[in-house]
């Protein structure tokens, strides 16, 4: 009789060694990445990528036209300032095409690898952008850019990017302490040297909150249900779909569904299939618009997953929320590094209550319940305390930080080009003195003779 041995390994256990083969995969895929490089650098001669123009002081990189609002604040600030900047976009249609900057000069560099192909033999000074994997995929660091800048384009935790998304910036503008903590957690547990940031806040909030002030009050109208999901697999729309939107439309209040921006390209099939199955506008309205002020300022609630979108409409528009528990998987994400639970989830509790199999049938019953309820104010204002500092400052903080790594960069390439001056003119007269020593030797030589 022959004994089979039955191997079992528990979900925990399984989940941890997915993490450590999934790092051993990016310690050896940029190992060898590193590698590759080196070889056609000796293969080439030496040469490095041909660059061409003047070193550029402060490049702008937007990968779409929907970041135009976190960098619109910040850029006005520049213009003020005189700073020099290219703001290069992906995005033939970019709004800052509409703006008439006498110091800031907007440029269309194609999408995908066109794109990648100028940024990754770009000659500058600085490089801000909101985004991620730098280094990782097809964007590469450049060896003619000093430093990179990074800024999130969400008030969230920045171990919610994918894997290694932010390693190889040099700084980052960051909104809240929790954010700075995770920062150095990641540098420690990947031997990355501690890299310089400022805490400024979140200019883009800054300016909504500004919209929200002066804006006249909603006048009276029904009931409005808002639903905007992230995307991918833990999202709502993957998880819940149909089920989700038939209990919406049976409340009889009038439904949203905004789906991210991200769904249209990397869930098309889905976002098709639920726009062509809820085509009905008088029980579903699809909103799409590059800027979200209008339909969060008309909602009365927001339902949702992890998209940042939620902590604008509780921080700014001060409106209650419902989550949803969509069984978020971290580990292709950096917060799988760190043992806790990130803020984007742990804050949820505090702001509304959660949407799930159980309570999923009296939806109804739950909006209703969350609207009224006033215990979620405190909750809001802990998300702000948390998140979002130099409220109305951010966007003048974040500019300052970005002109002194410019001027940082200046400083030390005037240093390094007076060195290179002062070792070339001791190499000159070196070459003097061995030339004069020879001639004086030959002379010698001549008279002896």
């Amino acid at each position: 009789m022959v004994n089979h041995m039955i191997l079992y390994i528990d979900p925990g256990t399984g989940g941890m060694l997915f993490t450590v083969m999934f790092a051993m995969f990016g310690v050896l895929f940029f190992s060898l990445h590193a590698l590759l490089d080196k070889l056609k650098f000796r293969i080439s001669g030496g040469k490095q990528a041909k660059i061409s123009g003047e070193k550029y002081p402060l490049v702008i990189f937007s990968d779409h036209k929907r970041y135009w609002n976190t960098f619109e604040p910040i850029v006005d600030e520049l213009e003020k300032m005189k700073q020099k900047t290219v703001y290069m976009t992906c995005s033939e249609d970019d709004p800052a095409f509409d703006r008439k900057y006498e110091y800031v000069t907007c440029e269309y560099i194609g999408e995908g690898n066109k794109a990648f192909a100028k940024l990754n033999v770009l000659n500058a000074n600085v490089v801000f952008s909101t985004t991620p994997s730098l280094d990782v995929f097809q964007w590469k660091r450049s060896k003619n850019v000093d430093c990179y800048i990074h800024i999130m384009h969400a008030a969230k935790d920045i171990t919610m990017y994918r894997m290694f998304g932010t390693d190889h910036y040099d700084s980052f503008i960051l909104s809240g302490d929790l954010q700075i903590e995770q920062i150095r957690k990641l540098e420690e547990l990947r031997g990355i040297p501690e890299r310089d940031y400022d805490l400024s806040g979140v200019p883009y909030l800054d300016e909504m909150k500004k919209r929200v002030d002066s804006a006249d009050p909603v006048p009276p109208h029904e009931r409005t249900v808002l639903l905007a999901p992230s995307w991918g697999e833990s999202g709502i729309l993957s998880r819940f779909g149909d089920k989700l939107i038939d209990s919406l439309i049976s409340t009889g209040y009038k439904i949203i569904v905004r789906p991210h921006p991200q769904s249209f390209t990397s869930e098309k099939e889905l976002i098709d299939r639920l726009m062509n199955k809820y085509s009905d506008t008088s029980k579903v309205t699809w909103n799409s618009d590059n800027d979200n002020f209008d339909v969060l300022m008309q909602s009365d609630i927001l339902i949702s997953d992890y998209s940042g979108v939620m902590f604008e409409f509780a921080m700014v528009f001060d409106k209650p929320i419902i989550y949803t528990d969509t069984k978020f998987d971290p580990r292709p994400y950096d917060a799988d590094w760190i043992d806790e639970t990130p803020w984007t989830f742990s804050i949820l509790p505090s702001l509304g209550p959660e949407l799930n199999d159980e309570n999923a049938g009296n939806i109804k019953e739950l909006i209703d319940k969350c609207i009224d309820d006033r215990s979620y104010l405190e909750g809001r204002q802990k998300a702000r305390e948390d998140i979002w500092v130099n409220i109305g400052e951010s966007a003048k903080r974040s500019a300052d930080f970005i002109v002194r790594k410019v001027r940082e960069s200046e400083e030390k390439a005037k240093k390094q080009a007076l060195q290179e001056k002062i070792e070339k003119k001791k190499k000159l007269e070196a070459g003097k003195k061995k030339s004069s020593g020879s001639k004086s030797s030959r002379k010698e030589k001549e008279v002896e003779a």
